[in-house]
């Protein structure tokens, strides 16, 4: 009989330890890839002592049931809001809000699709859903075994006495508002569970707060109807977004050496060829990700920096870039060789025409998540719109793709007349590496982001050159930053380049706006 309840003390023990540490995991979870250390398991959650004292007090009657979903319910919102925040900052620098980048879920799973395939990505998706199943019911495991501990009535009083300590001492911490994430090393009471809470309401209610207001500064359009911006525009205007293509480009060495080169090797081929070029640096509304923010923030002039926002400026009826250069005699038009689906924004944003990928007649291989070469793309722009309607001036918002990640492959500029239906290409789609292979090792995966918008640029200034007797006025920009572990830059800063006849070029690179004695490299 002694050994009986000693084998059941022993199981009772260990029940009581698994669960504690179980919900101890739960509480030191960390949201930002910087605290992924085994270090974190140092870190004692004062929200810990609050739940184990709380339940044993509550007890396994109705209330104590109660209380266990609401931990449940909590905690499982918690460890989704972590791991949404721990993918937002490896991709985007930024943590996650639940307001505005809820629409974001879909666009990360087809890149994820992009990246490792869609079974894998689907396979992934399963298996996150059923992990997130077994966190449930680990939970709610845990704190049964707490509620269900049998206590004298004096013991109860004094957990709730301790209880109400533990609380005391979690609210000072969250009222600190400290984040401590940023030393997960240090051993001390943290509340950064409690705390992530109260900030993602906080979040929540600043994203409603802010709207509101942008909602007001939509309305409020100092150039509404200002067409005459255009008046000194005598040809086709070229607005062409490079992919991933940020600062890190012109001043981080590894890439500012390749990059740098190419950008001064075209600038002396297109002043031999009676063209000018100058280059500023902007800020961009996003890093890591989310192009259409960047194309809709130069388009409308609004600070369009969450998903929110940009439905907000969709469907407010401000006038864009493009609706003005409609009102000044230009056919406006989209080139979004990344647009696979029903893009129904389009019909807000003041183009005449918009071409997706099915409508620009590439039949290679696809390279990857990326739909078709950049320099296919704007070959197709060429043969669809400009060659086509060579009577109206076009103003063309293309939004480049091949410098996207996963990076891999990365083409080689041909002679545009070889381009023919994209299967010239199929070679180099063939022999390439695959994106999980590659992105096994940050460093490879650097090198072909490297490599990715040297293409880029190399196309673009080809496709100037190519065009030197009759040439647009090009505006290149660059969409954001890639990720921070890749672009080694957390800057959010983007280069622009303008490429075109003398007077237009000397028009818009003034001092004001480019500073003295612009290049295209510097």
């Amino acid at each position: 009989m002694s050994s009986l309840r000693h084998r059941h003390s022993l199981r009772a023990f260990v029940a009581f330890a698994l669960s504690a540490l179980a919900l101890d995991l739960v509480l030191v979870l960390p949201n930002h890839p910087a605290a992924a250390s085994w270090k974190v398991l140092l870190l004692f959650p004062l929200e810990l002592p609050v739940v184990l004292l709380a339940l044993i007090v509550i007890g396994d009657g109705r209330s104590g049931r109660v209380l266990r979903i609401a931990l449940v319910a909590f905690l499982t919102v918690i460890i989704a809001l972590k791991l949404a925040d721990f993918g937002m900052y490896s991709a985007l620098n930024r943590g996650f809000d639940p307001v505005a980048d809820f629409p974001l879920i879909a666009s990360l799973f087809d890149l994820l699709v992009g990246v490792v395939g869609r079974r894998v990505a689907i396979g992934a998706v399963l298996l996150t859903c059923a992990l997130q199943a077994l966190l449930i019911w680990v939970i709610w495991w845990a704190t049964g075994v707490w509620s269900r501990l049998s206590r004298p009535t004096w013991f109860a009083h004094c957990a709730g006495a301790l209880a109400l300590v533990a609380l005391a001492a979690v609210l000072a911490e969250v009222g600190q508002n400290k984040r401590k994430w940023s030393l997960p090393f240090e051993i001390y009471g943290t509340a950064f569970t409690a705390r992530l809470g109260v900030e993602r309401i906080q979040m929540v209610h600043k994203t409603a707060s802010e709207l509101r207001a942008f909602k007001l500064a939509v309305q409020e359009d100092p150039f509404a109807d200002h067409s005459s911006f255009f008046d000194l525009i005598d040809r086709d205007v070229l607005v062409i977004f490079i992919e991933s293509n940020g600062r890190t480009s012109l001043d981080t060495p590894y890439y500012a050496d390749l990059h740098r080169a190419t950008l001064l090797n075209a600038q002396y081929q297109l002043e031999e060829l009676g063209l000018s070029t100058a280059s500023t640096i902007l800020s961009s509304p996003t890093r890591g990700g989310q192009s259409w923010l960047a194309n809709s923030t130069f388009a409308s002039g609004l600070w369009i920096d969450s998903q929110t926002r940009y439905g907000a400026a969709l469907i407010s009826g401000r006038q864009t870039l493009y609706h003005l250069a409609q009102q000044s005699g230009f056919e406006t038009a989209a080139v979004m060789p990344q647009i696979t689906m029903d893009w129904p924004e389009s019909q807000f944003m003041g183009f005449d025409t918009t071409l997706a990928a099915k409508d620009l007649g590439y039949a290679g291989k696809p390279p990857n998540w990326v739909t078709m070469p950049d320099q296919f793309t704007l070959g197709a722009m060429d043969r669809l719109l400009r060659h086509a309607k060579e009577d109206t001036p076009m103003f063309i918002q293309i939004a480049l793709g091949t410098s996207h990640a996963p990076w891999v492959p990365v083409p080689q500029v041909i002679d545009w007349d070889d381009l023919g239906d994209g299967s010239v290409f199929d070679p180099i789609v063939d022999a390439s590496d695959p994106p999980r292979m590659v992105w096994r090792d940050h460093d490879r995966v650097r090198a072909q982001y490297r490599l990715a918008v040297d293409y880029a640029l190399q196309t673009v200034m080809a496709y100037a050159v190519l065009h030197a007797e009759d040439p647009p006025l090009m505006i290149v920009i660059g969409d954001h930053q890639a990720a921070g572990f890749v672009a080694l830059d957390e800057r959010s800063d983007v280069p622009m380049h303008i490429v075109g006849t003398k007077h237009l070029v000397e028009a818009l690179a003034d001092d004001q706006f480019f500073g003295p004695n612009p290049t295209l490299y510097s």
